[in-house]
């Protein structure tokens, strides 16, 4: 099997991050905090291994993940709070779909993502 299809060890854990819907990186993708050319370069970890920005996800099937000290969303500001939140939980409802699209990875951001991208070219 392809490196890329056994997929890329975790730089938390160790262990390899099999599926891309445990993907902290493409999940960051989809949310449009890193570029497609930082796909490569950027360290991989587990949605779980990178509780600051997992603590946003809000769904049933992600068993809440609390954060303790500053960076902890019980410390920041209510309203970026539930904005982060509506970010990540729709980044991560999209991360758990793009595999079954058959769509190119540069389709895979959220629309405002991609929109962004567009009117910044």
């Amino acid at each position: 099997m392809a490196k890329c299809d056994e997929g890329y060890v975790c730089e938390i854990c160790g262990e390899y991050v099999h599926k891309i819907s445990d993907s902290d990186l493409y999940l960051r993708y989809i949310i449009g905090e890193i570029d497609s050319s930082e796909l490569l370069a950027s360290p991989e970890r587990h949605l779980r291994c990178n509780p600051t920005l997992t603590q946003f996800i809000v769904d049933d099937s992600f068993p809440p993940v609390k954060v303790d000290g500053p960076f902890s969303k019980s410390e920041l500001d209510p309203e970026d709070v539930k904005q982060r939140e509506d970010l990540v939980t729709r980044g991560f409802h999209r991360l758990r779909e793009v595999q079954s699209l058959g769509i190119a990875i540069s389709d895979y951001p959220l629309p405002e993502v991609l929109r962004r991208k567009q009117h910044s070219r």
